[in-house]
């Protein structure tokens, strides 16, 4: 490392307690909205390093901000807990042996994300108190990234209006200041009602809710040859009307899963597929209701946050790992494809090393897109607030997420250093945000401009609530 700068070494007094929340964390997995245990020790650890805390953020029982400082800007850094359905994997082992029967797991790294987020937060307030400086951070726990758009409700709720600058990070298996590239989308549950008969003896009487589903999936795969190429749509059977095939299902619920590179082509697109609904419920002679589930809007970039964060991860540089570290790597690229290494290399539009088991360089800021997007809350905080956000190596070169692979290598010492590099990332891009007033200012100015051009409406209707579990 070079360049040493003083609040790198801030995360470092305190390493132990946040690698320790990020292993309690990855031994409590939960999903969506159901991260109590994980909220639980977020919590805690706020309370012990000394932030203001709030509960019950936005209504959201699982939800938490830290607050500490006084006057001056206010920096959010944003922190995730939450777990995955049928990731459950035994950590260090490279290969596939599930934990527990429930099948939940930290196979996107939440565990890692949560943690180092609050490490970088911590950092910020011990070197405001040893600088005796004016300036405001939070730490903002945020449940239900995974499909449930809780940053979605918190900005609508008005969590962020006061905010100059949000800062975050995702584990990743390279290291780059995040291009900000993800897809808006929105998750709307179909209902069809019909009528139910013997389907043998009376079929003639049904009408069959199963079969509205069936019509709309198709029609749905129709629409894809006049979509745009980056448009998505995915779907799973909520409720498909019983386990009884002799009787005509009068009930059938799916979930359509709608994207878009941006809030615009969303709605143009929701409303073409809410057309197919009605056409398959006018086909089957059914009524169909809807609902939306969540719904996240597309990230916009801040060329001033991205510029003063690569100057602060080229300052730090890649991860330090070891020997061993690289050992286990290797271990676990054997269960990867080819195609699986390649990908990482094909999102930094750079040449495969399948030779490299873990990312020792940190990529530029200007690469070419390469395509491949996903989709994630941030973005609604991004047209909210300027946001900057990091991608730090926490796996071994071509892991994908949404994986065994992923979960295998949360607990590891290589995941460890990762997400404490991150912490320091971000902490020092909160430190230049607090002391350099013009990179705030250039990068509200950025801001401003593009939603003088691009206005925000939430993609979640107002009447929509988060689907919290307990409800």
């Amino acid at each position: 490392m070079k360049n040493e700068n003083p609040i790198w070494s801030l995360v470092d007094a305190r390493r132990e307690a946040f690698i320790g929340l990020a292993d309690r964390v990855f031994d409590t997995p939960e999903v969506a909205y159901t991260e109590t245990r994980s909220c639980a020790a977020h919590t805690e650890m706020l309370r012990e390093q000394g932030f203001r805390v709030t509960e019950n953020v936005a209504g959201i029982p699982t939800a938490v901000m830290g607050e500490a400082g006084q006057g001056g800007p206010i920096i959010a850094i944003l922190g995730e807990y939450d777990a995955l359905p049928g990731l459950s994997q035994e950590p260090g082992l490279a290969e596939p042996k599930r934990i527990d029967a429930a099948g939940y797991g930290h196979g996107c790294g939440h565990n890692l994300l949560g943690s180092a987020a609050l490490s970088a937060a911590t950092a910020v307030k011990d070197w405001l108190e040893a600088e005796g400086l004016e300036g405001r951070v939070r730490y903002y726990g945020c449940p239900a990234e995974e499909g449930g758009a809780a940053k979605t409700y918190m900005v609508r709720d008005g969590q962020f209006d006061d905010v100059d600058i949000a800062i975050t990070w995702h584990p990743a298996s390279f290291n780059a200041v995040d291009d900000m590239r993800s897809l808006a989308n929105t998750r709307i549950d179909f209902t069809f009602t019909g009528k139910a008969s013997h389907a043998a003896g009376a079929p003639e009487l049904g009408r069959s809710a199963l079969d509205s589903v069936e019509l709309m999936n198709i029609g749905v795969n129709y629409l894809r040859e006049h979509m745009p190429d980056a448009a998505r749509v995915h779907y799973a059977y909520i409720d498909a009307g019983g386990e009884a095939p002799n009787v005509v299902q009068a009930k059938a619920t799916v979930r359509q899963l709608i994207r878009s590179p941006d809030l615009q082509g969303l709605q143009s697109l929701v409303e073409r597929v809410r057309n197919i609904a009605d056409g398959a419920a006018l086909m089957s002679g059914t009524a169909v209701t809807s609902r939306v589930f969540s719904a996240v809007s597309n990230l916009i970039a801040n060329r001033p946050l991205s510029e003063a964060m690569q100057a602060e991860f080229d300052a730090l540089g890649p991860v330090p790992f070891d020997a061993d570290d690289a050992a286990f790597a290797r271990d676990i690229r054997k269960t990867l494809s080819r195609e699986d290494i390649a990908d990482t290399f094909e999102r930094l539009a750079m040449k495969p090393d399948y030779d490299l088991p873990l990312c020792d360089f940190v990529a530029p800021l200007d690469r070419p897109f390469m395509g491949g997007m996903g989709s994630t809350d941030v973005g609604d905080v991004s047209w909210a607030v300027p946001t900057v956000q990091a991608r730090v190596a926490t796996c071994a070169v071509g892991t994908p997420l949404h994986t065994w692979q992923q979960t295998a290598q949360g607990k590891t010492p290589a995941a460890h250093k990762g997400m404490l590099h991150a912490a320091k990332v971000m902490a020092a891009t909160a430190r230049a945000a607090i002391r350099d007033e013009r990179l705030r200012a250039a990068a509200k100015k950025a801001h401003a401009e593009h939603l003088a051009e691009h206005p925000y409406a939430c993609p979640i209707p107002a009447e929509t609530k988060p689907p919290i579990a307990a409800e």
